[in-house]
């Protein structure tokens, strides 16, 4: 055998074994670790905390530290909270990558939750912005607790007296989603044509009326008993998935935002128009690379077409939730809120959420 060919053949094994060796690493998941000890003197608040990977039955309601603000930061009394997928997806460390970034074998961060609204109760002391008694929402992890803690100049805006905390709690990541979607990746100009598959979920609802309110003729997409709710939010039109195929309608669309995943590209392709924009919100389950299947194919596929075909990830911006919440201000958005939980039935608030067919937000009601 010719030394190139043996140098090919160890380079190959060496890879099998670092891959295979990666995917141990990265699937194996801890024991669940004990509760650490709380001194008699520290106070004390309610939270959801979880230690290990797994279901909804790894999340504990227990008794935890109350955080203090930095000298940088504000101390937010919760009112409500708001459940999103990217908390069950690090509740179960899938897709396993995400374990690079969150934890290997055990989370290294115990608390859960994004989305909060409630009452500034204390502030650091070089916080010029906020003071007690203020009326706040905005994004930081741990929202499922009583108390949580923001940078001043973090993800964290004055809610609207008009708006309530628990509509003002579904916004964070769902909205800014949409309104990053549509505005920064979808680059949405009025009187354009924009299809939302999955328009009835958390970030479809808020994507229909921001997308309106650009100017946009907006067409939703979602299952029979949503469709009369997507039209009272502002589509023009409505496909009920269970009895027509959006993909074979043969309307082009100028930009695509899609929260599901259940047709191929080439099959979106057909209704994009020619240098449309087709955005990868949401997408397919699974431990491994499920849910980045599309990215992944949008990513080879884009150099070869005239279409855009990208994936994004929202960013939690002050600036874009103040926008926000101007729009509640105005009306023009209203946040659709599904079901409500307490934070102790947290766990019973994310297995609803997992099963994809919440129509609208989720909300944790502290009170």
């Amino acid at each position: 055998m010719k030394l190139r060919y043996k140098i090919a053949g160890s380079i190959l094994i060496f890879s099998g074994i670092a891959i295979s060796s990666l995917a141990l690493v990265l699937s194996h998941t801890s024991a669940c670790g004990p509760a650490p000890t709380v001194s008699d003197e520290t106070e004390l608040m309610k939270a959801i905390v979880y230690r290990c990977y797994g279901s909804p039955d790894v999340l504990e309601f227990e008794d935890v530290e109350k955080p203090a603000p930095a000298d940088d930061e504000v101390l937010v009394k919760v009112v409500a909270a708001s459940v999103n997928p990217l908390d069950w997806h690090f509740m179960r460390g899938t897709p396993y990558f995400l374990r690079l970034m969150s934890g290997l074998g055990a989370p290294n961060e115990t608390r859960l939750g994004v989305d909060f609204a409630g009452t500034v109760e204390a502030v650091g002391s070089n916080v010029k912005r906020f003071k007690p008694g203020d009326e706040v929402f905005g994004g930081g992890n741990g929202a499922f607790a009583e108390y949580i803690t923001v940078g001043e100049n973090g993800a964290l805006a004055a809610k609207p007296a008009n708006v309530s905390f628990e509509q003002a709690a579904s916004v964070p990541i769902a909205a800014l989603t949409a309104l990053q979607a549509l505005r920064d990746t979808g680059k949405l100009e009025p009187g354009q044509k924009v299809l939302i598959n999955g328009a009835s979920g958390g970030v479809g609802t808020f994507a229909v009326q921001i997308a309106k309110s650009f100017g946009a003729e907006v067409t939703g997409v979602c299952s029979t008993r949503n469709v009369e709710m997507v039209r009272s939010i502002g589509a023009d039109h409505v496909f009920d998935y269970t009895k027509e195929d959006y993909t074979e309608s043969g309307q082009r669309y100028d930009l695509i935002i899609d929260m599901v995943g259940n047709h191929s590209l080439s099959a979106n392709r057909r209704v994009l128009k020619l240098e449309g924009i087709f955005v990868i919100v949401g997408g397919g389950k699974g431990n491994w690379l499920g849910p980045m299947m599309n990215p992944i194919k949008a990513l080879l596929m884009s150099p070869f077409v005239d279409q855009e075909f990208v994936m994004i990830l929202a960013q939690l911006h002050q600036d874009d939730l103040a926008i926000l919440g101007d729009l509640m201000q105005a009306g023009i958005v209203t946040p659709v809120i599904d079901r409500r939980y307490r934070l102790s039935e947290v766990p019973a608030a994310i297995r609803y959420s997992e099963e994809g067919h919440a129509q609208g937000k989720i909300i944790i009601d502290m009170e």
